[in-house]
């Protein structure tokens, strides 16, 4: 397809926003950055450049996700080959914990969170929200937390929040961890649970995520 200068130009501007963020993005948020408010034509210039990528056979892809978003990220097939260049853990000590408790004991009420975890996990909680990682809803005078869509793709779980409890038991069981401490002092543990959930791009993303 021929485009003209300005339509280009949007999709190079779009291209440069999901390369920037790292991270899924929200198509409110990628209609800002090209000047538009038009449904059709964000939608058009994502799956323009999906099939750019695509058809260059490119080892990053352009995929639209549940809940509105976008994200440009590395193909599955290429995770291992550049494994050994992904220093940095995926989530630091606290997030992890907190990460891995919402989502054994989801839906669980933000005041739950807060007072097996401690007054701490505001900031952590902020962040994975940011980072599409789980949704929190109103409930009563709080909040209620699940896990996204997302979280379930990237890590590898099924979309069934049961299915998904199942599976980080499991994860747990084979890592001989009884149990999620409170706190964010590193331990043996805590290594362990890094270890089973470091892979993938959204390290850049996480990093100083304290």
């Amino acid at each position: 397809m021929i485009m003209n200068s300005k339509i280009s130009e949007k999709m190079a501007m779009l291209e440069a926003a999901l390369y920037s963020a790292g991270r899924p993005v929200d198509l409110q948020n990628l209609k800002k950055v090209i000047r538009t408010t038009s449904d059709k034509l964000i939608s058009n210039l994502l799956r323009d450049l999906a099939i750019k990528y695509e058809a260059r056979r490119s080892a990053l892809e352009v995929r639209i996700l549940p809940g509105n978003r976008a994200v440009m990220r590395l193909r599955e097939q290429y995770d291992a080959t550049v494994k050994r260049f992904t220093n940095r853990p995926l989530l630091s000590s606290g997030p992890l914990k907190t990460l891995s408790y919402v989502a054994y004991h989801q839906p669980v009420e933000q005041t739950k969170v807060v007072s097996d975890r401690g007054s701490h996990v505001y900031s952590h909680l902020k962040k994975m929200e940011e980072l599409g990682l789980i949704n929190r809803r109103r409930y009563n005078n709080s909040f209620m937390i699940e896990t996204t869509p997302y979280f379930s793709e990237y890590f590898g779980f099924g979309h069934d929040p049961m299915k998904s409890k199942i599976q980080l038991r499991e994860i747990f069981n084979d890592l001989q961890i009884k149990r999620i401490d409170n706190g964010d002092k590193e331990d043996a543990s805590s290594e362990l649970l890094r270890d089973a959930f470091s892979d993938g791009p959204l390290g850049n993303s996480l990093d100083g995520f304290l």
